[in-house]
């Protein structure tokens, strides 16, 4: 079976391999709102981890081929290879509270075969005002009229 866009096959299957390995983390930034509904368009999945030391991360990212570059004084920390190109690691969001506070209120999404912890809408919303970059001020419309239909649709 095809991967559900915008998933390859191996992207699933480093996301499967995160769940197998009980590594705590949240999909998070605009991919996360598209799964949620938003018409939103991105160029990588955002993933936000509890402990990027956890050993179950660099389990997870050998089982799809896929490494893990620490961060440098000039880059980010990065993940390449595998299945895994699509992600990138984000390790602070701002608005928000605390990595298990936010990912408490995870909504679970199936994908594929798996479901996986996606940071709520009106989380998403938070953080994207609190970073008020040009780019997150644009969207924010978009998002928040996703929100009211949702929520429009729960009553």
């Amino acid at each position: 079976m095809a991967a559900p866009a915008p998933f390859t096959d191996k992207e699933l299957a480093f996301l499967q391999a995160l769940e197998d390995e009980g590594v705590e983390y949240l999909v998070v930034g605009l991919a996360a709102a598209a799964l949620q509904g938003a018409p939103a368009v991105t160029q990588d999945i955002d993933l936000w981890f509890r402990d990027l030391s956890d050993p179950g991360v660099q389990s997870a990212l050998r089982s799809v081929g896929a490494t893990y570059i620490p961060p440098g004084s000039n880059n980010p920390p990065l993940i390449v290879g595998g299945g895994a190109d699509l992600f990138d690691l984000v390790v602070h969001m701002r608005g928000l509270r605390s990595f298990s506070e936010e990912r408490s209120q995870a909504v679970r999404i199936r994908l594929g075969s798996t479901t996986v912890p996606v940071l709520p809408l009106d989380r998403i919303i938070a953080s994207k005002k609190a970073t008020d970059r040009p780019k997150d001020r644009a969207i924010l419309p978009v998002l928040e009229d996703c929100l009211k239909v949702q929520r429009k649709r729960k009553t």
